[in-house]
């Protein structure tokens, strides 16, 4: 078992959202809904081609509805492939960099690291023994301004490295 200060250890994470892709958010909420989500983010991306509505059920599950908006997206393209269904698992992480280089010295293939507005993240290629895609995500500072601390982080709190 790697040691805490390995760098072969990944740092501490938590499952923050399973993303599930959908033809349509209002036409798959209702489904979210009858099982006891609440709704607490809905946004499109700034170039359109795809939006994302997070839920909430009880103290710490979230689950992320996503669909295409306009044009040809890797969404519309999954869609095709698989039809609606699990899309990814994003794994909060306290540190991005180093989950990267303990996934890639456990000899996983991490593809697709992005610095985007609120958040780093980086994706394990679903071409992996569980065949799921697993995102990676660290947090900035900044994004706490998007809203409440309760809506935006599992249980309120961003993930700490204690």
């Amino acid at each position: 078992m790697a040691e805490a200060n390995d760098p072969a250890r990944i740092p501490p994470a938590r499952v923050d959202h399973v993303g599930i892709a959908v033809e349509d958010v209002d036409d798959a909420e209702r489904t979210l809904l009858a099982l006891g989500c609440e709704r607490v983010h809905r946004e499109t991306v700034p170039d359109d081609s795809f939006e994302w509505a997070t839920y909430v059920l009880g103290d710490a599950s979230r689950l992320e509805l996503i669909a295409p908006v306009e044009g040809e997206s890797f969404l519309t393209a999954f869609l095709d492939d698989h039809g609606p269904g699990l899309h990814h698992v994003t794994l909060e992480v306290v540190d991005i960099d180093a989950a990267v280089t303990a996934l890639e010295s456990a000899g996983e293939r991490v593809v697709g690291y992005a610095v985007e507005d609120g958040w780093t993240e980086a994706f394990v290629s679903p071409q992996n023994p569980t065949g799921a895609l697993f995102q990676l995500m660290e947090y900035h500072d900044d994004y706490g301004d998007r809203g409440p601390d309760d809506a935006l982080y599992v249980r309120g709190n961003r993930l700490d490295s204690q």
